[in-house]
């Protein structure tokens, strides 16, 4: 194989751009290298597993490896490649066997990124988790499981997943008081799962406020759920350690607060695997992940990145950005293997739209909605909260729904916004990230003809009408 387009990373952009590139060029190469034993799995789907919503480890797989081998990719799992060699066109593998170099045409970064742990003193005692895979997620679902009926076949993906972290967790005593630290996308899942446990959750989150990229609407109405919910929210506490023998027993704030736990799941956020890059020509962004170009190109000709390792275009700003999430990975991977295989496809620009579910609260958010970040990017931010029904008043099943906007004072520009609400509000994001990705005025997404029938919403959707709001706000400035 003397032109193979090489991937590293066998999950969402990785197998996104393979499968792609073999479907657009049959006869090309396409060889894929995967660290772990797992590739194709919905990443995002493993608080719900933890929770007991979806049974199996294999429900969370879009693609098993016989599925990628029966598209003719050639996938090795449990080969890691550990170096790059630009000028030679060749990557360094080290799999079960050793060492070998392997040849490249093109070659694809899709590392993904880790969970952070640190600044935690106290990471390694057992019942200390964080959530990024789904042996991650195997370990805490057998830790919450009763020992003496415990089997680690229940978990699913028997053939893949890590048996002996598993077994190790299940044969232990399940924990009965349980501590998140950090109140972002994982913090609120998983505080939910653990509650659907019947145990006691202590949330803890460092700024004074749930979910900062979603704004002051979306935190506060999130936090008063949870606080129904019979969490204890520590707002304003950071975590600096957990101590124990063995396995967690306290949990140590930077304020002197201490509070006795059996487990502690951190998700404080996550970083971009860059070290395969390291020592190599491919520039890295301001963000600290891997600067790429329309095309996914990073600076290298012929070396292409994308995923949570990759930077990618923000529609507002025009600037770059990371936004490590699902789609922008899939949608980035399979553009990049069109054009790898002779069809250039831009990757698209993102908005960092993204949504949450807090029991039974959605919530949505993208764009700017903080003014400091927006004046940051050299908008003058106007924002306008409103409240309505997310659908007929006079139809069984609706709920107040909090729409924030925020438009740019001298162009009308909309900038961002949220949705909170109990009844399908979440998704009501999408109508924003749309209006962000066309580069619409407020006035103009006031405007847009979205559909109304009473079980679904009312004439004026909640969207519509913070438009409507907010457009008179910033005509009254």
């Amino acid at each position: 194989m003397s032109d193979p387009f090489v991937v590293v990373g066998g999950d969402a952009a990785g197998l996104s751009a393979a499968s792609k590139c073999r479907r657009e060029d049959p006869e090309r190469d396409v060889v894929v290298f995967e660290k772990g034993r797992w590739v194709s799995y919905a990443h995002c789907g493993t608080p719900y597993f933890v929770k007991g919503d979806v049974d199996s480890l294999t429900d969370l797989l879009s693609l098993s490896p016989a599925d990628v081998e029966d598209r003719g990719i050639d996938l090795h799992r449990e080969h890691e490649v550990v170096a790059v060699d630009a000028d030679a066109r060749t990557v360094t593998v080290r799999g079960p066997d050793g060492e070998f170099a392997q040849s490249y045409g093109d070659l694809l970064v899709a590392t993904g990124g880790h969970a952070v742990s640190d600044p935690i003193d106290g990471f390694g005692l057992d019942g200390a988790f964080t959530l990024h895979g789904l042996d991650h997620a195997a370990a805490v679902r057998a830790f919450l499981a009763d020992p003496a009926a415990f089997s680690v076949g229940d978990l699913g993906g028997v053939d893949y997943v890590d048996r002996e972290t598993a077994a190790r967790y299940g044969a232990m005593d399940s924990p009965e008081t349980v501590a998140v630290a950090g109140g972002g996308y994982v913090g609120i899942e998983m505080t939910e799962a653990f509650v659907e446990h019947g145990l006691d959750v202590h949330l803890f989150q460092r700024p004074d406020r749930l979910l900062p990229p979603f704004g002051e609407a979306v935190g506060d109405r999130v936090a008063d759920h949870l606080r129904e919910r019979g969490v204890t929210l520590h707002l304003g506490e950071e975590v600096t350690e957990l101590r124990g023998d063995d396995r967690v027993e306290t949990l140590v704030c930077g304020s002197g607060t201490e509070l006795d736990v059996d487990a502690a799941l951190v998700g404080i956020g996550i970083r971009p695997n860059t070290a395969l890059v390291e020592g190599t020509p491919v520039e890295l962004g301001d963000s600290g992940a891997i600067a790429t170009d329309e095309f996914g190109r990073t600076s290298v000709e012929s070396v292409y990145a994308a995923g949570d390792v990759a930077e990618m275009r923000h529609v507002v700003t025009g600037d770059p950005t990371w936004d490590p999430l699902g789609l922008p990975a899939n949608r980035a991977g399979r553009a990049i293997g069109s054009t790898v295989a002779g069809t250039p496809e831009p990757v698209g620009g993102v908005a960092e739209t993204a949504v949450v579910k807090a029991s039974s609260w959605g919530a949505g958010a993208r764009g700017f909605v903080d003014h400091d970040r927006a004046r940051e990017a050299g908008f003058d931010p106007v924002s306008a909260t409103i409240t309505a029904g997310s659908r007929s008043g006079y139809y069984p099943g609706g709920s107040e729904t909090t729409v924030t906007l925020t438009a740019d004072r001298e162009t009308e520009r909309l900038l961002g916004g949220n949705v909170v609400g109990a009844d399908r509000a979440a998704i009501r994001i999408d109508t924003v990230a749309t209006a962000l990705g066309a580069e619409m005025t407020v006035g103009e997404l006031e405007r847009q003809d979205l559909a109304y029938a009473p079980p679904f919403s009312p004439v004026w959707d909640p969207v519509l009408v913070a438009a409507k709001v907010l457009r008179g706000r910033v005509i009254a400035l």
